[in-house]
């Protein structure tokens, strides 16, 4: 397996490194003047070696993608607004089903069609959708599907038939998510998707595409 380079492992030990100040309060403490400076200095250990262990695995390309200005508001617009929204719409939506005595459910798996170049945005919003209630992301396809054209014009004394087998189909590679929901209101691959991913794969496209 290919090693990770210096630039990965400090991008993925940035990464980390937030989180961990996030989760272990120590933001809000150096936001505070009063940091506790052990917590500083273990995440700090901790963060390197997880980047040295894990970048291989999370970075193939540019090391500092996320880093740039630009992508980095989307992010931080992202996990704020766009995700908490939605997340919240699917906790009530979830929760007056629990609540309705007729508990009013159609659980089914839809195939749904994801319009995302990255990987890494492929994931995140997989991801996305499986926390939040109501839907779980069971797999990720990418299947061959017929692209549309415009329609062939006729020769003198060609049929239909004739038009469809001189010209070859031509096909694109389309991504699919089968995804498990509580309530299956459209069986329409489109329309479903457009009901599941909300705003959420505007969001996601506009971080990593």
């Amino acid at each position: 397996m290919k090693k990770a380079s210096i630039p990965a492992v400090i991008s993925t030990a940035l990464i980390c490194y937030i989180f961990w100040l996030l989760i272990s309060g120590g933001l809000v403490a150096l936001i505070k003047g009063a940091p506790d400076v052990r917590n500083l200095i273990v995440g700090l250990i901790v963060s390197i070696f997880v980047g040295l262990f894990s970048a291989r695995f999370f970075i193939h390309k540019d090391a500092f993608y996320l880093w740039n200005p630009a992508r980095f508001v989307q992010l931080l617009y992202y996990c704020i607004c766009i995700f908490p929204v939605e997340l919240f719409k699917a906790n009530l939506d979830v929760a007056l089903r629990a609540l309705n005595p007729a508990l009013p459910i159609n659980p089914g798996i839809v195939k749904v069609p994801v319009d995302l170049k990255s990987e890494y945005g492929e994931a995140m919003l997989a991801n996305s959708i499986t926390l939040t209630p109501g839907t779980i992301t069971m797999d990720i396809v990418e299947e061959e599907v017929p692209v549309e054209e415009a329609p062939v014009e006729l020769l003198e004394g060609e049929t239909e038939e004739d038009a469809a087998e001189a010209v070859p189909v031509r096909t694109k590679k389309q991504t699919f998510y089968y995804i498990h929901w509580i309530d299956v209101a459209a069986e329409d691959p489109k329309a479903a998707g457009d009901m599941i991913k909300g705003t959420l794969e505007k969001g996601v496209r506009r971080i990593f595409d």
